[in-house]
């Protein structure tokens, strides 16, 4: 008599270690399909003999915990970003499988750009789209594939389609582009589906294995508890209510028609790069032993001014220059709609140690090139910090006692040089020659980095020059 053995696939792990509680069963709902899909895929991942070069992206959703089931490369990212994510790893990686695992309201919501965009291009990924018509994770809500009528904890009248709009057919959608090569929905409702589901999941697999092109299999799966459906009467549900709206079959197909091509791994210098960017320059030959002591100290520097004063190029300069110092250094930027008019500002820090986080809540150090910032920021600075202002535009005066004040005639000494443009990088020599932190060599060697126009470089080095020989002369 024959006898049956049960394992796992190894496309899985033998026990899930990852998983809390739980190591030998899944943690979806009874009735959901993921772990039907899962299986399949383990399966298809075994016989393909992929378990080595295959990395699973899953982001946000009922799949967010791909990675306690399957023994393979696993990264787990941000709601929506799955396609992108996957086309670095892949690019980056041509040699490897790379599979996007991804649900409804992950996909064609949030996602909706990431993976037009991934598919129009015609990456070398394959995509398995769960399609159970509703937010599943957080609540039940209307998703892009709800169905017309059917209520959700956000249509709990149901879906209007004059209202919220049709149904999202994803894969419809997606064949009217050039780049995808394989798209086909299944569904895993019944031992018939189940095997064309299977069948399909090995052609996309197929297909990113002989370098044809994007593919992706859409599988309709049931999400009771989001449907409010006895898991009994799920199939006969879907059947009923999902394929009308969803039905099964290729919809695009043309393996045939295309040959297999392979993305070669670019392998590139530092220096191959500088020179691709235009970024070469003499290599630095200013490196201090550490930064200056006291109060200047792994300083953290708010600086902040009107949109176009030039406010983000003064904050890169010092950490570019940190940069080549062999600091540890950050730059964060502002944007939105303060950047022309109100008030933009960046953040820099600059240490010998790592830092914990770029962002500046309580600066060391403030750069007020305008009046708002300085009546806006002057409270934020850590006592006995240092406040510098642009004194020829800013015609009131810090109150608080407790920091070291440094007005500065940026702007007159920038008009003085021909170009009142330049007051930001009057400001920033004006910094490195009271605190010390760097010697003025060190940002004019990391000035092409970060100029727009390169042509401004020369006189960008003297309006340096013009700040610290202020401070000096004092």
């Amino acid at each position: 008599m024959a006898k049956l053995i049960l394992q796992k696939p190894k496309g899985f792990y033998d026990s899930f270690y990852r998983k809390p509680g739980d190591k030998e069963n899944t943690h979806y709902c009874p009735g959901c399909g993921h772990g039907i899909i899962h299986k399949l895929i383990a399966e298809a991942i075994e016989d393909f003999g992929i378990g080595d070069r295959t990395i699973m992206v899953s982001p946000v959703g009922c799949s967010v915990f791909v990675y306690y089931y399957f023994n393979t490369g696993n990264i787990q990212v941000a709601h929506g970003r799955a396609p992108a994510v996957a086309t670095g790893i892949k690019r980056a990686n041509p040699n490897s499988i790379v599979i996007s695992y991804q649900g409804d309201g992950d996909l064609a919501a949030i996602g909706g750009n990431n993976i037009l965009q991934a598919a129009n291009r015609g990456e070398h990924i394959t995509v398995f789209f769960v399609n159970n018509a509703i937010y599943g994770m957080t609540g039940g809500q209307l998703a892009p594939t709800t169905l017309p009528g059917m209520k959700t904890s956000t249509t709990p009248y149901g879906r209007d389609i004059q209202n919220e709009g049709p149904p999202m057919k994803v894969v419809e959608l997606l064949s009217s582009l050039d780049g995808p090569t394989y798209l086909e929905r299944t569904a895993v409702m019944s031992n018939a589906s189940i095997a064309k589901t299977r069948k399909a999941i090995r052609k996309a697999l197929q297909c990113q294995i002989d370098g044809l092109g994007f593919s992706m299999v859409e599988m309709l799966s049931a999400c009771n508890s989001g449907w409010k459906v006895d898991p009994k009467e799920q199939y006969k549900w879907m059947e009923e209510m999902m394929l009308p709206t969803f039905p099964l079959g290729v919809v695009k197909d043309v393996r045939e028609e295309r040959e297999g091509w392979f993305r070669e791994t670019r392998t590139m210098t530092d220096e191959a790069i500088k020179q691709e960017l235009d970024l070469t320059m003499p290599e630095p030959t200013i490196f201090p032993s550490e930064l200056k002591k006291g109060s200047y100290h792994n300083p953290s520097i708010k600086l902040a001014g009107f949109g176009g004063q030039g406010i983000l190029s003064a904050g890169a300069m010092l950490a570019n220059a940190g940069m080549e110092q062999a600091l540890e250094t950050s730059w964060i930027p502002s944007y939105g709609p303060e950047m022309r008019g109100g008030t933009a500002y960046c953040f820099v820090n600059l240490s010998n140690k790592p830092i914990g986080s770029p962002t500046v809540t309580n600066p060391d150090v403030l750069m007020a090139f305008n009046r708002p910032s300085l009546e806006k920021f002057e409270a934020e600075v850590k006592p006995g910090g240092l406040l510098m202002y642009d004194s020829t535009i800013i015609d009131i005066e810090p109150t608080r006692k407790d920091i070291e004040v440094l007005p500065v005639p940026a702007t007159q000494i920038a008009e003085d040089l021909g170009n009142t443009r330049m007051a930001n990088t009057v400001m920033v020599g004006a910094y490195i020659a009271q605190t010390g932190i760097m010697a003025p060599a060190a940002i004019d060697q990391t000035l092409p980095l970060a100029l727009k126009r390169k042509t401004m470089v020369d006189a960008n080095k003297k309006a340096l020059a013009a700040g610290v020989d202020y401070v000096m002369s004092r």
